[in-house]
């Protein structure tokens, strides 16, 4: 009996991050900030250290009130925006590359503007409004490799910063 070959464990393409914190920051911004101050010390291993981000939420920051009018003008101008790309693509390959541009913009105008107009009234007036989300945290910590972790709490903690310097270094 021939013995198959073991597959290869695979390697986890989101690893936990480890190393020891040596900083918790309440922005993003003062995080990167005190890793950009250690990357300027000159000698510090930088490729040690992580930013994680802790307690993360999702935020929907609206926007603005949707009205007919947006909507259609938005999805005119999505339209519009698409049909001048697929009509120069298509000008690219004939003699005449005025026609196809017209066309494709007319076409998307057409499209662009059904289309966001059915989106919008599938919805039944339920979402009245525009917005953005994204995932923020509520707070930064740095980790850094444990041989390296005592030198750059030490030097956050010098640069105070207005994080808070962990232990377990």
């Amino acid at each position: 009996m021939e013995s198959q070959p073991r597959p290869l464990p695979q390697q986890d393409p989101r690893p936990l991050p480890s190393g020891w914190p040596v900083g918790s920051f309440q922005t993003y911004v003062e995080a990167q900030a005190a890793v950009d101050m250690l990357s300027d010390t000159g000698d510090f291993p930088v490729s040690e250290l992580t930013i994680v981000g802790v307690n993360l939420m999702e935020v929907e920051r609206v926007i603005g009130r949707l009205s007919w009018g947006r909507v259609l003008a938005g999805g005119a101008a999505s339209g519009a925006w698409m049909g001048v790309f697929f009509g120069l693509l298509i000008g690219l390959f004939s003699e005449n590359w005025i026609s196809p541009l017209l066309v494709g913009i007319v076409m998307g105008l057409v499209f662009g503007t059904v289309s966001s107009a059915v989106s919008y009234a599938s919805t039944q007036g339920r979402r009245d409004f525009s917005s953005k989300t994204q995932i923020v945290a509520g707070r930064y910590d740095v980790l850094c490799d444990p041989h390296h972790a005592r030198a750059a709490r030490d030097i956050i903690a010098r640069a105070n910063l207005g994080g808070k310097v962990s232990g377990g270094a």
